[in-house]
């Protein structure tokens, strides 16, 4: 059965959803500013902030699948869809390693706890991140001490996963029919219910991957696989409705959704791991369908959800090395978020603008220069083939 789209239909180019994805990108930010004043899981202020992880999985595969699916008829390769990926992932990648080496080194190069982290093993863990290769929790290039996969900058677990989920989607899922890619996200759909409701993650949460103690890596894989294989079975069977006011809709709901408070009561955990459940399976699938069903009207709405779109990746990619320093002033001082409210306000216009210069002045052009390596390095050997 092809399931393909013709190459011959022009598709559209759903700009709801890159503002959606700059609006999750911005809750991650205020969910990891807030995470400095967390003693537990359910005092975290923005408490559901983890769930735009999620979302943005949905909306990778949605992407991915609407993108891709009728491109492997056309020549497109497993080799040239990795090459594709790593292009658009590994720039900023990179950037978030180098600015993560640079905060860590700001903080005096120590664990959390105070022990002295010697430089060849923040170099070590540096290059590991690089490629992708999480640390071990307790091992030497762990170096923050407490169990980050990817300690340089924490945020980079879920690219690890993405990754996985891009790897999958290439070699597996993309020659599955539509029935099958639904039966396969229905039986992940239930598998993370039950991760969830019987408390794997030890958090009353779905917050996990993280890390590769516990069950976060189970989790992280149940996140990833069954938000990736929903939004490809998504770009399958999508009919757009007609939708008025669809980004404000969308956007009122992702915030709504990850600013609401612990759910129910923190002896029975199982009320707040429904409320993921409910979110990851069913809400976060209909605000992309929505989304995509929308259109927008008018130049500023267009500009803003470009923006969005645009700073979303860098902006997740880069954010957290200053809040590693945030912390560190904090915890030291032992300051409250009484004290230091207004530094959210140098943080979200930095990390924003930040974003928005790693874009324009180094992932754009660092993209464009390996595309046109890539380009002619392909010419080069189709001239060779056809030599021979």
């Amino acid at each position: 059965m092809n399931n393909t789209i013709s190459p011959s239909v022009a598709k559209p180019h759903y700009e709801i959803l890159d503002g959606l994805r700059g609006v999750a990108a911005l809750m991650v930010l205020g969910y990891h500013f807030f995470e400095g004043f967390a003693k537990t899981p359910i005092s975290q202020i923005i408490n559901h902030g983890y769930l735009c992880v999620d979302f943005f999985f949905i909306l990778s595969g949605f992407v991915i699948g609407y993108a891709y699916n009728s491109r492997w008829n056309e020549g497109l390769t497993t080799r040239g869809f990795i090459k594709r990926r790593i292009f658009r992932l590994h720039p900023m990648v990179l950037a978030g390693i180098l600015l993560g080496v640079i905060a860590f080194l700001i903080q005096g190069s120590v664990k959390w706890d105070g022990t002295n982290v010697a430089f060849s093993s923040v170099v070590t863990n540096s290059i590991m991140n690089f490629f992708m290769i999480p640390a071990i929790p307790g091992s030497e290039f762990e170096i923050r001490g407490n169990g980050e996969m990817f300690p340089i900058n924490g945020p980079h677990w879920s690219l690890f996963f993405e990754y996985i989920g891009s790897l999958i989607y290439a070699l597996f899922i993309r020659r599955l029919s539509t029935r099958q890619i639904g039966i396969i996200t229905g039986l992940l759909g239930a598998g993370l219910g039950y991760f969830a409701i019987t408390n794997m993650s030890g958090y009353g949460h779905i917050g996990v991957g993280w890390t590769l103690s516990g069950n976060n890596l189970l989790g992280g894989f149940l996140r990833m696989m069954f938000s990736f294989s929903m939004g490809l079975f998504l770009s399958r069977i999508f009919r757009p409705a007609k939708i008025s006011n669809a980004f404000l809709i969308c956007s009122l709901g992702v915030i709504i959704l990850v600013a609401m408070p612990f759910i129910g009561d923190p002896q029975k955990l199982w009320q707040n791991a429904i409320y993921d459940t409910i979110c990851v399976l069913l809400l976060f699938p209909s605000l992309v369908w929505i989304g995509a069903s929308g259109a927008i009207k008018g130049p500023q709405s267009q500009r803003l959800c470009k923006f969005l779109g645009d700073i979303s990746y860098p902006l997740y990619a880069i954010h957290y090395p200053s809040l590693y320093l945030f912390f560190a002033w904090i915890w030291a001082e032992e300051l409250a978020i009484a004290d230091v409210w207004w530094m959210s306000i140098p943080i979200f216009i930095g990390n924003i603008a930040l974003a928005y210069l790693l874009l324009r002045y180094y992932e754009r052009p660092i993209r464009q220069r390996l595309d046109s390596i890539s380009q002619k390095l392909s010419t080069r050997g189709r001239m060779l083939d056809a030599k021979d």
